[in-house]
């Protein structure tokens, strides 16, 4: 089961970066427009390369770089040390959710704007909670088979050895 998911999330991603995030207008007279991940980096990569550079990472490399992962993990690909690194990568991607939130929370403060928020926004954080539960389940997976390998060599009767005795 835990395949299927994240081979889902493979697909669920880049539908989640092309969805609408947000509808955000200047006033409440005038029209709003659809914001995506993919079109807030594109705006962002005009105007401030760095944090286009940061958002780039946390919102498309990490998420799809960890499914990419637990993907290889879950078809023995992958050895389960990289586990550690994978659940970096997954923490990674949550802090693009903070911003999203951060940039809506400010921008309502403000009072200048209106901002509602579309399906895409509840898409992506699917995704990312989606991949967080599968990571964390296949972690959970990994330590109980181990230790399942070691109570059993340790239940397997060893076989004695006469040691030849030194005169």
């Amino acid at each position: 089961m835990l395949r299927c998911l994240n081979l889902a999330l493979l697909v669920a991603y880049p539908v989640a970066w092309f969805a609408p995030l947000m509808r955000a207008g200047l006033l409440p007279l005038f029209g709003l427009s659809e914001i995506s991940v993919m079109t807030g980096l594109q705006s962002l990569w005009a105007s401030d390369v760095f944090l286009a550079l940061v958002v780039t990472v946390f919102a498309l490399f990490a998420p799809y770089l960890k499914t990419i992962g637990l993907a290889l993990l879950h078809w023995n690909l992958l050895s389960p040390r990289c586990l550690p690194a994978l659940h970096v990568l997954g923490k990674l991607a949550m802090a693009e959710i903070f911003l999203i939130a951060l940039y809506i929370t400010l921008t309502k403060g403000i009072g200048v704007g209106r901002i509602e928020v579309a399906w895409g926004l509840y898409l992506f954080t699917a995704c990312i909670l989606a991949s967080i539960w599968i990571g964390l389940r296949t972690e959970q997976k990994q330590v109980n088979s181990r230790i399942a390998a070691e109570s059993e060599t340790i239940s397997q009767p060893t076989p004695h050895h006469s040691t030849p005795k030194i005169r």
